[in-house]
């Protein structure tokens, strides 16, 4: 599994102010989510669904991952920044595809909520950080089996169990607080506030996701 480096930046050499750092962080997030909202919006999904499905996923996981290669091991801002959006674009495109399952209600519940777990979330992560650092290790364990009950529920009985949903949106509020608290611990440059920001946005978007699932069930 690629490591990421950035959360090992650390150290008070710090090249910009926190203000900064925060307005740089917030400004890439935002972008993200504006990304996704605009290729949501403007492109049909008919268009990505024409797409093979063996090779949709091909070519969202060599994007994906490239992007996260690029973001973990790039120090330049620029570098990292086109990371980011290797992984937001083929994100959008699968948002396009999933979105018209659900109602526009629904969406936007879903929306809400994951908007405010993820301020909850990200204010326990400045006020316990120890905490969520104590936590990191079990939460990655968490996430592999979860995503291997899941893949043996599709695979070998054609299934998906409801309660997988609520335990993987737990572990994504843990990720987070995680992600959150070690972006506030690591050297403030524009890099890195840009690694940080990708980190937090697959978190946010994953929780997204399953809340989406939870909410359509009732």
């Amino acid at each position: 599994m690629l490591e990421n480096e950035t959360f090992n930046r650390l150290g008070t050499n710090h090249k910009i102010s926190a203000n900064t750092y925060n307005f740089i962080f917030g400004a890439v997030l935002l972008w993200g989510f504006f990304v996704n909202w605009y290729l949501v919006i403007t492109v049909p999904a008919e268009i990505v669904r024409a797409v093979p499905m063996m090779l949709f996923l091909v070519g969202y996981m060599i994007t994906a991952m490239a992007g996260v290669a690029i973001i973990f091991k790039s120090e330049k801002p620029l570098y990292s920044f086109l990371g980011y959006n290797l992984i937001v674009i083929p994100i959008s495109l699968l948002l396009v595809v999933v979105l018209p399952n659900y109602s526009h209600q629904t969406i936007v519940k879903a929306v809400q909520i994951t908007a405010l777990l993820t301020v909850a979330m990200m204010l326990l992560g400045t006020a316990f950080p120890s905490f969520f650092k104590r936590i990191e290790a079990s939460l990655f364990i968490a996430l592999v089996v979860a995503i291997l009950i899941e893949l043996a529920q599709v695979w070998l009985f054609g299934i998906h169990l409801a309660v997988m949903d609520w335990i993987t949106a737990v572990i994504f509020c843990g990720y987070i607080g995680v992600d959150w608290g070690r972006a506030n611990q690591i050297e403030r440059t524009v890099d890195n506030a840009i690694d940080s920001a990708a980190s937090l946005y697959l978190d946010i978007i994953n929780l997204f996701l399953r809340i989406l699932r939870i909410m359509s069930r009732k």
